[in-house]
């Protein structure tokens, strides 16, 4: 080193020390070290590259590039090395380390219970010849309401069961305006479902959430009865509780069909004996259902004395809470990974249990 700073002699100098230092390394940690002494932050040859400032200018070029030169060759006698003693330890010890301790296991975890129920639902009607239709969330008062037979002055149509953005447009409270689009776009016979989430203006409780699925239903043809209805309901409710399962039929009221009928099945807690769950009834509400109403069918631009369908509705939550018995709808979108866990067939994968 001169007294302006570093020169070729001194980079010489330590370009022959760390090659021995390098050739005489005899594991990884100590080439690492090595690395690190002489490129590192603080490195033998990056301070060397920072004190070219204190020579001649006509030096520093010079000067610079036998710096980087020699950094050049370190680094491909330290990767030369490195691949050496790393062949050395593959052939002596394929799997560093204890072979015989437990390998390190990943839980592949599933789907959320919702969506393998909306799975289930739909496969169901799929095979009974239905298909998919869907629709945006965020829909307008006339699909919703108006065009599904619902007065001006209707309890549902109120800011305290809809989520209003303003007086034409709100978060869609029901997937029926699915089928409202649909009709408006094909010509009968069809038969589809509508799945999705909609949202209410509710206070969240263990039966009721502000934001829940549904599933709706429409077949349309001539000559469709009241026991298509039934046919179509009763074999959904077989194919997803069991055939053990009786369903009845009540009469109620929807804007959008007529007659309509609230369908029960038997209760899952007591099996039709009676229990709090049910009320000491034995029977359980599990869906809306009806004929589609004329005024529907005229808002979607059918002829009502040429065609006939029925409708249904269903929610998603509530038949999953059925089936597991699940005692609070919350619990579906509280994301607690402990209760979830316990709906799908999780699995250890990269060793044995």
């Amino acid at each position: 080193m001169s007294d302006d700073g570093i020169d070729r002699k001194v980079l010489e100098q330590i370009e022959r020390e760390a090659t021995d230092r390098l050739r005489n390394a005899g594991d990884l940690e100590t080439l690492e070290e090595l690395r690190i002494n002489y490129l590192g932050r603080k490195g033998v040859l990056t301070l060397a590259l920072r004190s070219i400032g204190q020579l001649p200018q006509e030096e520093r070029p010079l000067i610079g590039s036998l710096i980087n030169e020699i950094k050049g060759r370190f680094n491909s006698l330290f990767d030369e090395i490195k691949a050496g003693i790393s062949a050395g330890i593959s052939d002596e010890e394929p799997y560093p380390g204890d072979p015989s301790l437990p390998g390190r296991r990943m839980w592949t975890g599933g789907p959320h219970i919702l969506h393998k129920v909306m799975k289930d639902v739909k496969e169901i009607f799929y095979r009974m010849g239905y298909s998919l239709a869907e629709g945006p969330e965020v829909e307008l008062d006339y699909y919703n309401f108006e065009a599904l037979n619902f007065p001006k002055d209707h309890p549902s149509r109120d800011t305290q069961d809809t989520f209003y953005i303003n007086r034409d447009i709100l978060l869609r409270t029901q997937t029926s305006p699915v089928q409202v689009r649909h009709m408006e776009k094909y010509d009968p016979p069809l038969r589809v479902i509508s799945p999705g989430r909609v949202y209410r203006n509710e206070t969240p409780d263990p039966s009721h959430a502000s934001e829940f699925h549904q599933m709706e239903g429409l077949y349309v043809d001539r000559d469709v009865s009241l026991a298509d209805l039934r046919n179509d309901v009763t074999y959904f409710i077989h194919s997803f509780f069991g055939r053990e399962t009786n369903v009845r039929f009540r009469p109620h009221f929807f804007p959008f069909t007529e007659p309509s009928a609230e369908v029960d099945m038997t209760c899952f807690a007591c099996s039709g004996d009676g229990c709090p769950i049910c009320q000491k009834t034995g029977w359980i509400e599990i869906m809306g259902a009806g004929m589609v109403h004329p005024n529907v069918f005229k808002f979607a631009g059918y002829d009502p004395d040429s065609v006939t369908g029925f409708a249904f509705g269903l929610g998603i939550d509530r038949i999953a809470m059925l089936k597991y018995g699940v005692d609070d709808i919350r619990r579906f979108l509280a994301n607690d990974i402990r209760f979830l866990s316990q709906f799908w067939r999780g699995s250890w994968v990269g060793a044995e249990k």
